[in-house]
């Protein structure tokens, strides 16, 4: 048994060290918010938060997450009203909406370490997160509008 905690709840899971973190939480944890995409890390549509670092949970052995504190987006707010999560309706970010979880993981990694990016900086922050949709001045927008409304977070 391997001692996980996620969302600020501790659980135990019976899986191998090296099973994909994100396995772990879609199939044993029923947390079905991060998304398969690639299974190489490189669309970020896996995209967690571990220690509060953005991390991909398709290539994060549960061995090295078994030590930290993971946070999914089901952990970021129960109910939607995270700043990144507000901005991202109010901007009306999301096409099919398969990408987003990992694009506001990402986002909110950001912005708790940059709490005014720039536009470029935005840019290269979320490089790693492919949107198919191609919404990304809309993503673009929603992390800047987040940044401003920062002290609202609930």
């Amino acid at each position: 048994m391997i001692k996980l905690k996620v969302n600020g709840d501790l659980h135990e899971v019976d899986a191998e060290a090296d099973t994909p973190l994100l396995w772990v939480l879609r199939d044993f944890l029923g947390l079905r918010g991060t998304k398969f995409g690639c299974g190489k890390g490189l669309c970020g549509a896996c995209t967690i938060h571990l220690n509060g670092k953005a991390m991909r949970s398709c290539q994060l052995p549960l061995s090295l997450a078994a030590e930290g504190d993971i946070l999914t987006i089901e952990g970021l707010s129960s109910n939607a009203s995270h700043n990144v999560q507000r901005a991202w309706q109010d901007n009306n970010v999301p096409q099919c909406g398969y990408c987003q979880s990992g694009q506001i993981m990402s986002a909110a990694a950001l912005l708790a370490s940059n709490a005014n990016p720039t536009d470029t900086e935005i840019d290269t922050a979320m490089s790693g997160n492919l949107c198919r949709c191609g919404t990304y001045p809309r993503i673009r927008a929603a992390i800047s509008q987040a940044a401003k409304d920062r002290g609202e977070n609930t």
